[in-house]
C-alpha cells in the first residue's frame, strides 16, 4: 500500500493490449502536492499510464492506490475517488457547441446541489484563475489555442480536484504561451493543494516544473529512473538513454 505522505502509489503495474506489453513492473509513487513528470520518448507508453491512473484503461497486472485505496477501474469505490480528479486533456477536450462559461459550469451543474447564481459565480472565479477573465461568453473556436488550453484548465479545476491530470498541456504552444502554462500549473498546485502528474516530452517544461520526472523506456518496457531532473543530469550514475533524452543527444558529444 502507500504511505500515508504518497497521493499516488503504483506497485507492479503491467500495461498490455491484448499479447502485446507497453510497459511491465512500474513502481513508483507521487507525493502529496507533488508535480510527477511522465517522460519518454514518442511510443514508449506515457499516455496509456495517465489512462491507467485515472481509470480509463485497466492493468494487465497490478495495483494502483490513492492514499490508502486501492483504485479499480469500474468499482463503485474507483468512482468516488475519480471525484477528486481533475484532468486537462491534450486538445482541451472543451464542446465546441458551448461557451467557455459552459463548460466550466458542467461539472459543477452536475455534481454539485449550487444554484445558478453560485455555479457563475464559481465558472468566473476560475476563468479568472487561468487568466481568462472577461472571456466567458466565447466558444472555442473564437480563442487561441494557449486559450483553449486555460480554458480546459479552468474546467479541470471546476470541483476544486485533489488530483491534476495533464496530457502534454505544451503540445502546438509557442515557447512563451509553453512557459505561461507552466507557471500557470505551479500556481494552480500552491492554489489548490494539489498533486500534479504531467505526460510530456518537452524539456523545458520538465526542468521547469517537475519535482520528479519518471522515465518509461520503450525498450526495456520499464521505468529507468525516477527522480527531480536536474539531479538527474549532475548525478554520472543516470542511466545513457536518460542523458539522452534530457539533453537532446548532446550528451553523446560530450
Amino acid at each position: 500500500m502507500s504511505t500515508k505522505a504518497d497521493a499516488i502509489t503504483v506497485k507492479n503495474l503491467t500495461m498490455a493490449y491484448g499479447n502485446y506489453t507497453v510497459m511491465h513492473s512500474l513502481n513508483f509513487a507521487v507525493g502529496s502536492r507533488e508535480i510527477k513528470v511522465i517522460m519518454g520518448g514518442s511510443g514508449c507508453g506515457k499516455s496509456t499510464l495517465l489512462k491507467h491512473l485515472i481509470g480509463l484503461e485497466p492493468p494487465e497486472q497490478g495495483e494502483i492506490y490513492y492514499g490508502d485505496q486501492a483504485f479499480q477501474t469500474g468499482s463503485e469505490s474507483a468512482e468516488r475517488i475519480r471525484r477528486r480528479f481533475g484532468v486537462s486533456f491534450q486538445n482541451g477536450a472543451l464542446w465546441s457547441s458551448m461557451t467557455l462559461e459552459e463548460n466550466v459550469a458542467l461539472p459543477l451543474q452536475q455534481y454539485t446541489v449550487l444554484n445558478a447564481s453560485e455555479i457563475r459565480e464559481v465558472v468566473d472565479f476560475k476563468l479568472s484563475l487561468v487568466g481568462l477573465a472577461g472571456f466567458g461568453h466565447r466558444y472555442p473556436s473564437e480563442l487561441s489555442g494557449g486559450m483553449q488550453k486555460r480554458a480546459g484548465l479552468a474546467r479541470a479545476i471546476a470541483l476544486d480536484p485533489h488530483i491534476l491530470f495533464f496530457d502534454e498541456p505544451s503540445a502546438g504552444l509557442d515557447p512563451l504561451s509553453s512557459r505561461r502554462l507552466d507557471d500557470l500549473i505551479l500556481e494552480l498546485r500552491d492554489a489548490l493543494g494539489a498533486t500534479v502528474v504531467v505526460v510530456t516530452h518537452e524539456l523545458a517544461s520538465i526542468f521547469a516544473i517537475a519535482d520528479t520526472a519518471l522515465f518509461l523506456d520503450a525498450e526495456s518496457k520499464t521505468a529507468l529512473c525516477d527522480a527531480n531532473p536536474t539531479d538527474l543530469l549532475n548525478d554520472s550514475t543516470t542511466d545513457p538513454k536518460v542523458r539522452r533524452f534530457l539533453t537532446r543527444g548532446e550528451s553523446d558529444n560530450d
